[in-house]
């Protein structure tokens, strides 16, 4: 099932999207996609919902599309969890995950203009795969369990400032939250949907240009294997998003550093969870 929210920021309403295409209203069934709702069986309710034909449709054209999961208590990041975008940056390939944490307040929906920072002038894109929390997860005895906890997967832009995230700081948390700076859907696409998350293509673009082309077969830690390692360090709440890495093709490691600048256009997808689309303007 695909799960999002819709309307204004600050009042948007839980919907549901069919296989059809329609947009269906669940203010009916919980007040928000978040996750007190993941955590209490609220994606069975919404499915049954659905098939009862109990909920009323939407005008998907005139919406606004937001974040599908409310502000989240953590957005934990992993860096360098690619080969090739290991290989581009120079880096070494990490023995153990590389842990960051992101701002919440960074979230903004999938076509929402981004800002880059006063005093940028390295401004990056990482398109990845967003990993969604459904129920809390502490200690989790190895990857196997780690697929009982996970609610869903969604597109997830983890824009960065490179010279505020290597040059400022020992620490990369300035470089990665910065308003606006993690576009978040279009949807939360229900694990059940996806099936296996280390299948899927991802694919990013700077004005039309093709700059990202990767697959989640080749992450060096697994999806499982993240969930399952970071909730031997901190408890995953239900609603908590893990930002799972990028492929190679970032400005970062691209011949000339094509960073970029107010009124450039970003659109990026992974397979099976849907498209996002930025412009870019200066903050």
């Amino acid at each position: 099932m695909k799960l999002l929210r819709v309307g204004a920021p600050g009042q948007e309403r839980p919907a549901v999207r069919t296989d059809d295409g329609r947009l269906l209203d669940l203010s009916s069934v919980t007040p928000d996609i978040d996750g007190p709702f993941l955590a209490s069986g609220g994606v069975d309710r919404a499915r049954a919902a659905v098939t009862a034909g109990e909920l009323p449709e939407l005008d998907a054209e005139t919406l606004r599309v937001g974040a599908p999961v409310t502000r989240p208590g953590k957005i934990v990041c992993v860096g360098l969890n690619y080969r090739d975008h290991a290989a581009e940056t120079g880096a070494a390939i990490p023995p153990r995950p590389v842990v960051f944490m992101k701002d919440p307040g960074t979230v903004v929906g999938p076509y929402d203009e981004v800002l880059i920072p006063r005093g940028s002038v390295k401004t990056d894109w990482e398109v990845e795969l967003a990993v969604v929390i459904g129920r809390r997860a502490r200690y989790l005895d190895g990857p196997g369990a780690a697929r009982s906890v996970i609610a869903g997967y969604a597109v997830s832009h983890d824009v960065s400032e490179r010279e505020f995230q290597l040059d400022y700081s020992s620490q990369w948390d300035l470089g990665k939250s910065c308003e606006t700076f993690n576009p978040l859907g279009p949807w939360l696409v229900t694990a059940d949907e996806v099936g296996d998350p280390q299948n899927l293509g991802l694919h990013l673009s700077v004005n039309g240009v093709k700059r990202q082309q990767g697959r989640t077969a080749d992450m060096i830690f697994a999806v499982d294997h993240l969930v399952a390692y970071l909730s031997q360090y901190m408890v995953l709440e239900p609603g908590d998003v893990i930002n799972t890495g990028t492929p190679a093709g970032v400005a970062l490691g691209l011949p000339g550093t094509p960073y970029l600048r107010p009124g450039d256009t970003v659109e990026l997808a992974i397979d099976g969870l849907g498209g996002q689309r930025q412009t870019f303007a200066q903050a």
